[in-house]
């Protein structure tokens, strides 16, 4: 536990831009076209969090990362438009697996631009949505507010779990370590007590053995 929170401890030292700098660029990287399946986007973003102590960083990193999620939907979308359904034959939605591209194409199709709502908080699929999107023409203006408004609310939800989880590894571990001493200090007195037996045990032991011993004499 106290490695965590060293780690923890190590990571809010750094700089706030330049932690804000690799979780804008690992949010958007995240979420353009095949590069979610290598970018750990979401992971970065939750341990960025831990570093989220004030009001005013969280609005300044929900903001970061709802704009470069947003950018990043936006690019996926324009390579939709671009390419079209050919991006299904592209090694990268391979890697990914075409079944996904599938699962967002018939996701669009049911539900429209809630579609790309909803997909934000899907792993995997939510990479695929907006360039799938772009495939199936929807357009633009519908896309767009979909994709703010789930940007939005995904970025708040994870800064809001990585904070919470910070703060509680530090409870954790100073609750930990309290629970250690008085562990400690049990053990002291349980080893006390039991070294305190021990001896009684022995002298009454000795105790008995001397009567015998002259009675066997006599």
């Amino acid at each position: 536990m106290a490695l965590l929170t060293d780690a923890l401890e190590g990571l809010a030292g750094l700089p706030q831009p330049a932690v804000l700098a690799v979780t804008g660029a690992l949010t958007l990287a995240e979420c353009t076209l095949g590069v979610g399946f290598i970018a750990p986007g979401e992971s970065a973003l939750l341990l960025a969090s831990t570093t989220v102590t004030t009001v005013p960083r969280f609005l300044v990193m929900w903001l970061v990362v709802s704009v470069c999620a947003v950018a990043g939907d936006s690019i996926g979308y324009f390579l939709g438009r671009r390419y079209g359904d050919r991006l299904r034959e592209t090694k990268v939605v391979r890697r990914i697996g075409q079944e996904h591209w599938d699962k967002a194409g018939a996701l669009l199709r049911r539900r429209g631009a809630w579609a790309v709502f909803f997909a934000r908080f899907m792993p995997v699929v939510r990479t695929l949505v907006p360039a799938s999107a772009g495939a199936s023409k929807l357009e633009y203006r519908r896309f767009l507010p979909a994709s703010i408004a789930g940007a939005v609310s995904w970025s708040a939800l994870h800064i809001g779990i990585g904070s919470a989880a910070g703060a509680s590894a530090k409870y954790i571990e100073s609750v930990f370590n309290g629970v250690m001493w008085v562990l400690m200090a049990l053990a002291v007195v349980v080893g006390v007590v039991v070294a305190v037996r021990r001896r009684r045990k022995a002298a009454r032991a000795a105790d008995a053995d001397g009567p015998r011993e002259l009675e066997e004499v006599a």
